[in-house]
């Protein structure tokens, strides 16, 4: 009888490490998801946009003819993530010297609710200056997510306020709108800057 005891007990705690073992799984694979991306895929993934720019001017993906985007997602509510991706790319344009000027860096709000054009002005103030804000309706906002497969969620908080969970990868975009590459918020800026020379160059010879 104590043998079956035993031997119950122990496989109700294995069941226990295995169930939890999951739950930290799965909310690790979560956080990844909310914090990085729930896609950062090629096919698939496109410029296609409408929004509105920090100055209020209407900008599309094609009023950038011949020149490569390099686009992310953000917030100007973002505590940590939204920064250091701001922090990642003014350094990338400031490494890459010359090679820059062909590159369209655009800052995507997910949080239109609060981002209007005065609050990214405002946010952007401390980054590269050839950082494009873009913001918009709903509606727009939504179409661009859509457009570059990205995740962002609206996460209510205890305080009664609320954060948005959303994709930390920085995409570069070739001139006619596709997908190149992308990279992590927090990549080395040597290894970005190497990887977005040698795509552009290797495009720019098979052309």
């Amino acid at each position: 009888m104590k043998g079956r005891t035993f031997a119950l007990t122990i496989a109700v705690l294995a069941g226990c490490f295995a169930a939890l073992g999951w739950a930290v799984s799965f909310w690790n694979t979560h956080q990844e998801t909310s914090s990085t991306a729930s896609v950062a895929q090629g096919p698939g993934i496109t410029s296609d946009f409408e929004l509105v720019d920090q100055t209020g001017r209407t900008v599309r993906d094609e009023d950038f003819p011949g020149k490569w985007q390099l686009v992310f997602f953000g917030f100007t509510s973002c505590p940590d993530i939204c920064p250091t991706t701001l922090g990642t790319v003014s350094a990338a344009l400031e490494e890459l010297g010359p090679v820059a000027d062909r590159l369209q860096p655009l800052l995507i709000s997910v949080d239109p609710e609060r981002d209007t054009p005065p609050a990214l002005k405002d946010y952007l103030t401390p980054f590269d200056p050839r950082i494009l804000g873009l913001t918009g309706t709903p509606e727009q906002i939504q179409a661009a997510i859509r457009s570059f497969r990205v995740y962002a969620s609206k996460r209510q908080l205890e305080s009664g306020d609320y954060t948005m969970d959303h994709s930390a990868f920085i995409y570069l975009m070739n001139p006619e709108g596709e997908y190149a590459a992308h990279f992590s918020s927090q990549s080395p800026i040597d290894e970005m800057t190497a990887e977005i020379r040698k795509t552009m160059e290797s495009s720019k010879t098979l052309s």
